[in-house]
């Protein structure tokens, strides 16, 4: 095993290297990937902690990641763009609600305006992601027996994000309605 004091701190290679290797496997913002690096520093500085110039290193190593972040970005390997249209598309596909999409961007690094704009306001989407959490559930028009706790349900959806309204029409909403509006959502 490597004593980490006795390594080198991470220069702008190392970081680069492990940010290509990063975004080989995961999709990510600038934030996130800052994030990523920024510990990566963090874990050699624990690391080399008695040594008498860390800070000064761990300051460049930061300053070197700030760059490599730039430079991926401006080749095109790094977009939040990108990154916001697929990630919302996903959310809202697999049932959560706008306002739920919206703040797992931001979770994720999306800077608000950005998520507004890929997640623009839409009934008939948020209704079919409504949709899409009651099949998931098995509530609504997709409940099994035949009893219903009807606030039961609206708690559910309203924990989701959906508004009342987008939830009193998703529970009220017939099955084979409910299956067509989910099927039209999916294709496009």
């Amino acid at each position: 095993m490597v004593d980490a004091s006795d390594s080198s701190p991470p220069d702008n290679s190392s970081l680069y290297q492990a940010a290509l290797t990063y975004l080989s496997r995961y999709a990510a913002t600038e934030a996130g990937l800052r994030r990523v690096l920024d510990r990566r520093i963090d874990r050699w500085a624990r690391g080399a902690a008695g040594r008498e110039d860390v800070a000064e290193q761990v300051a460049a190593a930061r300053q070197a990641a700030r760059a490599v972040v730039a430079r991926l970005s401006a080749a095109g390997a790094l977009s939040d763009t990108a990154f916001a249209e697929s990630r919302a598309r996903s959310l809202v596909h697999a049932g959560r609600s706008r306002r739920a999409a919206i703040a797992q961007l931001a979770a994720k690094g999306v800077e608000a305006g950005l998520a507004q704009t890929v997640l623009p306001e839409d009934p008939d989407t948020e209704l079919a992601a409504a949709l899409v959490l009651t099949r998931k559930r098995r509530i609504g028009p997709f409940r099994t027996s035949d009893q219903a706790d009807r606030q039961r349900e609206v708690g559910i959806l309203a924990r989701a994000g959906f508004a009342m309204a987008v939830a009193e029409r998703a529970l009220d909403t017939d099955p084979e309605a409910a299956e067509e509006a989910i099927r039209r959502f999916r294709q496009g």
